[in-house]
């Protein structure tokens, strides 16, 4: 779970508790903040929690808490009896000791009183340091102090390294040194892969992003080369992932990205985006989550992987399997399990969305596995019953669907498409041949 994919409430409050946190009570807060994000994180409430209104219970105050100066006194006595016990015979010489190491008396109120002030000092600054984190008021990421990262990294730290300075542990990374803000203002810019470390006069800053991305929107409603837009948009995902912006609008860009790669049949293209957003939705991030889940069980669909599918399908919530989308799609699924290819091409005929988009790749694969059943039913078809029957456009391009798999077998061959009969018999064999030889195995490009 990375902050920098936090809502910006929860950031401000994670450091007003930070701010909050004293030396007697820091251990127990920091254990109380970690399990209320992780169970948030686990809920996919991080985004819909009012975080102004959570409180701590280690934060309270307590009844029985002692102001600085009484604190003092009390550790400082604790320890003066400790010493004295481990040797009663020397007690008055064991305090004289203590007391010319640390120079302090116990009686000394002046003394006392300014080492309170100098750990109240030392508290404000800490918390002037969370508060400041990012410049701007906000903490746009709690690795960005390095004396609180240990915060969710504690798990994986051993006893060794399990102090308070994660300096210590070359394990921790300070994400934060790598993460740039982009100065770059041009609207457009081609897709590079990165082979260096990013500078910020080539990356694009969130306000330009969001000016690209609606100039993109308008050049393909203009019919622009999809090529040049496909570089467009991995160009602005880039500039998104190496300034770790993580929000509605990366989901949106993500989006519009998938559809337009629905559109043109760029399935490898689609798939990365489907990926991403999977990670985005898992978040807590909103966006059109019902639509993109009825494009996963299609595409699960058409690679035939039923293990996964039943998994997949086995998750869906309640909201999901309400959706006009899923539920579709889950029409889908029924239709080609039962073998029902009536049901089937009906829902090809009135998908919602771009269902359509992702059926077109398997809708050739169902229309030979109903034309085997429909030649074995049978002992001739006419031509626009099959047409009808299977969703083509036009009686000709039935039969010149029928071509392509070697189905040449009219009763009447010399007849006009509307008025053709195929004879069932002689086609059958062809079409279970070409099924097997074509559809008995698939491979999907860039399949997640």
């Amino acid at each position: 779970m990375s902050s920098e994919s936090w809502p910006p409430q929860l950031k401000e409050w994670v450091a007003r508790c930070l701010g909050q946190m004293s030396d007697a009570n820091r251990t127990e807060a920091q254990a109380e903040l970690r399990q209320v994000i992780a169970d948030s994180f686990v809920n996919k409430t991080l985004w819909t929690t009012d975080w102004a209104g959570v409180q701590l219970q280690s934060l309270l105050p307590k009844n029985t808490a002692e102001n600085p100066l009484s604190s003092l006194k009390r550790k400082f006595n604790e320890a003066s009896i400790a010493n004295a016990s481990s040797n009663k015979k020397t007690k008055k010489t064991a305090m004289s000791k203590h007391a010319g190491h640390n120079s302090l008396d116990p009686n000394d109120e002046a003394a006392i009183n300014r080492r309170a002030a100098r750990f109240q000092r030392e508290h404000a600054i800490e918390r002037q340091k969370g508060l400041n984190g990012n410049g701007n008021g906000h903490v746009s990421s709690l690795h960005a102090n390095p004396a609180r990262s240990h915060l969710f990294h504690s798990r994986s730290q051993s006893p060794a390294m399990a102090g308070d300075d994660p300096e210590a542990d070359p394990n921790v990374p300070n994400w934060d040194r790598f993460t740039i803000v982009g100065t770059n203002k041009e609207i457009f810019k081609d897709y590079l892969r990165l082979t260096s470390e990013p500078k910020p006069e080539q990356i694009r800053p969130y306000q330009v992003l969001q000016q690209t991305l609606d100039a993109l929107k308008t050049r393909w409603r203009e019919k622009a080369n999809y090529n040049w837009i496909c570089s467009q948009f991995k160009s602005l995902r880039q500039d998104l992932t190496v300034q770790r912006i993580k929000n509605e609008f990366t989901v949106n860009v993500y989006e519009i990205h998938a559809r337009m790669a629905l559109e043109v049949g760029d399935m490898v293209e689609y798939n990365q985006c489907q990926a991403m957003l999977r990670n985005l939705y898992d978040l807590g991030i909103p966006g059109k989550h019902e639509e993109f889940t009825a494009y996963r069980i299609l595409l699960l669909l058409h690679g035939r992987n039923r293990s996964d599918l039943n998994l997949y399908v086995g998750q869906l919530t309640a909201k999901q399997k309400s959706s006009e989308a899923v539920k579709h799609a889950l029409a889908v699924q029924r239709a080609q399990s039962f073998g029902n290819y009536h049901a089937f091409f009906d829902l090809y005929l009135n998908a919602p969305n771009m269902g359509a988009y992702i059926m077109d790749h398997f809708i050739a694969r169902e229309r030979v596995k109903a034309l085997m059943i429909m030649t074995k039913s049978y002992r001739s078809l006419p031509l626009a019953f099959i047409q009808s029957e299977l969703a083509f456009d036009t009686p000709a391009d039935a039969r010149a669907f029928l071509s392509e798999y070697g189905v040449n077998a009219f009763q009447n061959p010399n007849s006009p498409d509307e008025e053709a009969i195929l004879d069932c018999k002689p086609s059958h064999p062809i079409l279970t041949q070409a099924f097997e030889e074509k559809f008995r195995k698939i491979q999907i490009k860039g399949a997640v």
